[in-house]
């Protein structure tokens, strides 16, 4: 099964500062909003020691 398949979908809601913010990285990265917030969330992980290899 392909990795986009295995991705679960959920609704996440931000105030409009933080969307704003999170839009503009985004768009100075080259990525989607969506790509953003999972870059984000597994730099978070990295740095904390809690993600799997």
């Amino acid at each position: 099964m392909s990795e986009a398949k295995k991705k679960k979908a959920f609704v996440l809601r931000v105030n409009p500062g933080m969307m704003e913010a999170i839009e503009q990285w985004a768009q100075d990265e080259f990525r989607s909003v969506n790509g953003q917030i999972e870059w984000i969330l597994n730099e978070a992980l990295r740095k904390s020691g809690r993600k799997k290899k």
